[in-house]
């Protein structure tokens, strides 16, 4: 009993989250130190601080990813042995700072793989995008494998980042294991600069004032996806055994589509009086370019991946938990 015990705690995973502070990483760290034990899952952030209770739930560490020796620190001083890699400048911000863009969500890719190599690390997530596709892309069912011209920055790293993932998986076997995000849709964080960001705005918007001016047409479908879907995607890629893991650049994943109209007249169901107005910015430019649905079969028989948030379902878990957050009665 007493070796079995042992062998059990050396086995145990010490994990690390880069970019812990943001949409994904604020509720990823939770649920995996609800799997995995507190001190097991070591946060990181740089520039943003997350709040007390984040930072008293477990280990959290300050550090510049861009700076490998800073993150080669962090690795030894907790034996780390897998990397959720979430660290990245999305779409928007990227159109307006693009150098900035590229040295985050490149060079920190490659530190991280480099590392991931040196240590010989169990697995490593990095995340990408339907960003990653562009206007020569298919737009309906896009497929695993097609097109990819994206024209923003954002989706260049993206599909950079991507085949930089397979070299180091198929050159110096690092298990490293990717999906291309669809929308994020989530309560617990403000969006964060992204093209789908209307989604989660809306949702404040049709509490707080019954009203939105959205940043895209009303017809702009994009694909979507509530964040504990995406939580449970992330968790599943990653528990996988290796052996079912046959796309190593990022696998499409989908949940539901619907374009800023369909989510309007979803929430007028539960808020009456909520009115929709639409103001396209520069972001349409970014929705038209990007799919509208996603086949993600690959994942689906590859590893099992199974959605379970459809349009309706979200909407309703969407209005009540923020509406609790914000105090506010539908």
């Amino acid at each position: 009993m007493t070796v079995r015990v042992i062998c059990m705690a050396k086995e145990m995973k010490k994990i690390l989250v880069t970019g812990s502070v943001g949409q994904i990483g604020s509720e990823l760290v939770p649920a995996l130190r609800a799997k995995y034990g507190n001190e097991n899952v070591i946060a990181t952030g740089y520039k943003t601080m997350p709040g007390e209770s984040f930072r008293n739930a477990g280990p959290f560490e300050i550090v510049d990813v861009m700076d490998k020796d800073s993150l080669r620190v962090i690795i030894e001083k907790y034996d780390i042995d897998t990397i959720y890699h979430l660290v990245s400048v999305l779409s928007a911000m990227g159109e307006k700072n693009p150098n900035l863009a590229w040295d985050v969500n490149m060079i920190t890719l490659k530190n991280v793989l480099d590392l991931a190599k040196e240590y010989e690390f169990s697995r490593v997530f990095w995340a990408s995008s339907i960003a990653a596709f562009g206007p020569s892309t298919p737009k309906d069912n896009t497929p695993q494998l097609t097109v990819m011209d994206p024209n923003t920055m954002y989706g260049l790293t993206k599909v950079a980042g991507e085949l930089l993932c397979n070299y180091y998986f198929v050159k110096h076997g690092v298990d490293v294991r990717s999906l291309r995000y669809p929308g994020i849709i989530s309560y617990k964080t403000l969006p964060g600069g992204g093209t789908t960001d209307y989604a989660v705005e809306i949702f404040y918007e049709a509490l707080k004032n019954r009203k939105y001016a959205c940043f895209l047409k009303e017809d702009a479908t994009l694909p979507m996806m509530h964040m504990p879907d995406a939580i449970k995607a992330t968790i599943d890629i990653m528990q996988a055994e290796p052996s079912k893991i046959k796309t190593r650049t990022s696998y499409n994943l989908a949940a539901v589509s619907f374009s800023p109209k369909e989510i309007a007249e979803e929430i007028k169901k539960h808020i009456p009086e909520f009115e929709c107005t639409y103001e396209p910015d520069f972001r349409q430019k970014i929705a038209e370019s990007w799919p509208k649905v996603i086949d993600d079969s690959s994942a689906r028989n590859d590893w099992g991946w199974k959605h379970e948030f459809g349009l309706a379902e979200m909407t309703k878990d969407m209005l009540e938990k923020l509406g609790e957050k914000l105090g506010v009665n539908l």
